[in-house]
């Protein structure tokens, strides 16, 4: 199948079951597209490289969805929280890594998902909070993963993973963001209607307002970009 071009980002437009079949098959890194990122590829050369060269990249945010759709390519979004979640069952009689977070927050997790899911095998398990990514490389390639989450928000877990692939070429990685939160409990999803609407972003930022500063106004501003380009 091939990618959609969005602003000159390549993204995939494979349904939910299609994405984790393509994801077993090529391995790699796994973006998790939104408008954010898109709006700081455009500034930063370095990380657009890097999201476009990742083996697959989702539409995670409902602005990409309604940006696809004004390029008339009808797409559903694949929330990266829910994707992972699914990997992890996929994956559970592997390795499993899970770098990210606060520490205490990861260890919860863990702690959750291992409830859930007793079969996991988390072979490695770090905090998010370090300066030395090759120390943290060196240590997770040495437990040999075949998942590895990384929760240390963007364009930092995109660019840790991109360092991290080329030594685990058969493992399957992928950026998270806020997800280890939820999984321990320390963040409420938004209800189940509002994840049915696309509308997380929304009941997200009337509950923590200083989100709003982050989307507003690159939300906006993406659309005009969209049909900017379309008119063009």
């Amino acid at each position: 199948m091939e990618r959609a071009k969005l602003l000159g980002f390549g993204i995939d437009t494979y349904t939910f079951e299609q994405a984790v079949e393509a994801a077993k098959k090529k391995r790699g890194q796994v973006v998790t597209i939104n408008p954010e990122m898109i709006e700081y590829g455009t500034k930063n050369p370095e990380f657009a490289a890097i999201l476009n060269s990742a083996e697959l990249v989702i539409p995670d945010g409902i602005g990409v969805q309604l940006g696809l759709k004004l390029i008339s390519k009808e797409v559903k979004r694949i929330p990266g929280i829910e994707f992972a979640k699914y990997m992890l069952s996929e994956f559970k009689n592997e390795n499993i890594a899970m770098i990210g977070a606060k520490p205490y927050v990861v260890k919860k997790a863990v702690e959750n998902l291992k409830e859930e899911i007793p079969s996991l095998n988390f072979v490695y398990v770090h905090d998010g909070y370090f300066d030395d990514d090759a120390r943290i490389i060196e240590e997770t390639v040495e437990k040999r993963p075949e998942l590895v989450l990384v929760a240390l928000g963007s364009p930092k877990q995109e660019k840790f993973i991109y360092k991290l692939k080329s030594k685990l070429p058969n493992a399957l990685m992928i950026g998270v963001g806020g997800s280890f939160d939820v999984w321990a409990g320390e963040v409420e999803r938004a209800p189940k209607l509002f994840q049915k609407l696309g509308l997380e972003w929304l009941y997200r930022t009337v509950k923590e307002p200083k989100r709003f500063r982050r989307i507003f106004p690159v939300l906006p501003l993406f659309v005009i970009k969209v049909l900017k380009e379309k008119w063009s």
